[in-house]
């Protein structure tokens, strides 16, 4: 009689097993390490958690369903619920350049920024970089002893497998990109406002491509929460509220800390007039771009669909590989390719219909410019899911329509578009909320111009890049403002598809 055993009890299901067991208890292990370093119980407790679940599961023969269930629920917890909880928490801070750390690392760094060099310090060579983060970083190597440090304004943090070059200077460190002559060119304000602590009045500051480490003459007096420079007299003190330290006129150290702002990111998108309005302009042609991309795209994809799909026709088969062509192309080199196409000067659009457009230069020029190109990206995929979708469709209901004497236009409008959008409006919603965050088609074709003079908004920006500009692109960037950007972002894709999907299940009842 053959061996009616579930699969897990067999030799080879249990080795299975205890092999996958024994690769979870090993991340389990790496992952807690830093967990314990960094004195985050809470997220220990969570992974003990997630190994507690996940062992109790696969340890037993039954729950079947869970055994199939379990990857798949982690994965979508790790991937899309924990990003969305942690953007929206960093919403309701003022999270940033100059409100990264902690108070008490604020306070340090504030104190390092006034160090004066003393005899007998140390000094170091510098390198000036970032971290995978894109915290600013100097790169350090202690002339006395040749070891390789991190400076940020957390403190030093030692380089194990740093790369340094014939004068010692580091060139390569695993986690951090080191920066070339031009970019510490552009960046040199930024790196003016860099101080590294190594103690409570202790740091190092940068002399040039040098640095040495020295003593402050500043301090912070806990009776008045406030630091005071000995040298100018100057005193900051503490704003809890706004999670930086002030000199009585107003004036900011340069270094705050993260404190929770409440919803003064939101209130500031609704009143700030500044922020308002171009955050209502920004969404206006945000969905006018994704709607226009969504019917341009399913306009020309339904209409070659419907001409290819007729047995009779000869060489269909040829004809459908060229039409799919875009959509087999890599999307942002194809962005890049019309980027040029559509160049004033030397633009294949412009050479081939003897036009002279700016096409950057105007901002509904721009506009039609990217729906254009978005256009040819996207509409391969409308022609796939509309001849897939036709040839679907009953024949009967076809006929019938046929015989009682309908039209091809009649037919069209009545029996066979009504049942298409029935089986394609989730694709269209689904597409309408791609184009609405498509941030490669804006970045790569205009990068969202054109700009007036001193705009911080383009004309062609959506709010996913209006997001991405406030986070990374400005001089200084406010990580929380850009958080709550895309937490509105969200609510207005998920408050659309829930109408349109609210809308098709009317249709469905309709034609049901």
């Amino acid at each position: 009689m053959p061996d009616q055993r579930p699969a897990s009890a067999t030799a080879a299901g249990l080795l299975i097993k205890i092999a996958v067991l024994a690769v979870v208890a090993a991340l389990a292990v790496w992952a807690a390490l830093p967990l314990i370093a960094a004195e985050a119980w809470w997220g220990l407790a969570l992974e003990a958690a997630v190994v507690a679940v996940v062992y109790s599961v696969y340890l037993q023969r039954r729950a079947i369903q869970l055994k199939y269930l379990i990857p798949g629920t982690l994965l979508l917890i790790a991937f899309q619920i924990l990003p969305v909880i942690l953007t929206v928490g960093t919403s309701f801070t003022n999270y940033g350049d100059g409100h990264r750390v902690d108070k008490e690392q604020a306070t340090e760094a504030i104190i390092a920024a006034g160090v004066q060099q003393t005899p007998g310090g140390a000094t170091y060579l510098v390198a000036v970089g970032e971290s995978a983060s894109g915290e600013l970083t100097l790169l350090l190597t202690d002339n006395e002893d040749g070891s390789a440090w991190a400076g940020t304004e957390a403190g030093l943090t030692e380089l194990d497998d740093a790369t340094v070059d014939d004068t010692g200077r580091v060139t390569a460190a695993p986690g951090y990109t080191v920066w070339d002559l031009a970019e510490l060119g552009e960046r040199q304000a930024e790196l003016g406002e860099l101080a590294v602590p190594t103690g409570p009045e202790t740091g190092i500051k940068l002399q040039g491509l040098s640095a040495f480490e020295g003593r402050s003459t500043r301090s912070y007096d806990a009776g008045c929460d406030c630091i005071t420079d000995s040298a100018t007299g100057t005193v900051w003190y503490a704003d809890d509220e706004d999670g930086s330290f002030r000199t009585e006129d107003g004036q900011a150290a340069l270094v705050g800390w993260r404190v929770d702002i409440g919803a003064d990111n939101y209130l500031d998108i609704l009143t700030d007039p500044d922020i308002r309005g171009p955050f209502l302009g920004i969404f206006t042609w945000n969905v006018m771009f994704a709607a226009g991309s969504v019917l341009l795209t399913f306009a020309i994809g339904l209409g070659t669909a419907m001409a290819l799909n007729k047995p009779t026709m000869r060489g269909t088969k040829l004809y459908r590989t060229f039409m799919i062509l875009p959509y087999a192309m890599p999307s942002f080199a194809m962005l890049l390719v019309w980027a040029q196409m559509f160049n004033r000067d030397f633009g294949l659009v412009n050479e081939l219909f003897n036009l002279d457009v700016n096409w950057y230069g105007d901002t509904w020029s721009a506009r039609a410019m990217v729906l254009i190109a978005n256009t040819w990206l996207g509409w391969p995929y409308m022609f796939l899911i509309c001849l897939g979708a036709l040839q679907a469709l009953p024949s009967d209901s076809l006929e019938a329509a046929k015989i009682d004497g309908a039209t091809g236009v009649t037919a069209f409008r009545k029996i066979t578009l009504p049942l298409l959008l029935i089986a394609l409006t989730p694709l269209l919603i689904s597409s309408f909320a791609f184009n609405f965050n498509n941030f490669n088609a804006i970045e790569l074709l205009s990068g969202g111009h054109p700009f007036g003079a001193g705009d911080a908004v383009g004309g062609t920006d959506l709010l996913i890049t209006y997001a991405f500009r406030q986070a990374f692109g400005s001089s200084s960037a406010d990580y929380g403002f850009a958080s709550a950007i895309s937490v509105f972002i969200f609510l207005i894709v998920a408050t659309i598809s829930a109408v349109m999907f609210r809308f098709t299940r009317n249709q469905e009842d309709v034609y049901s």
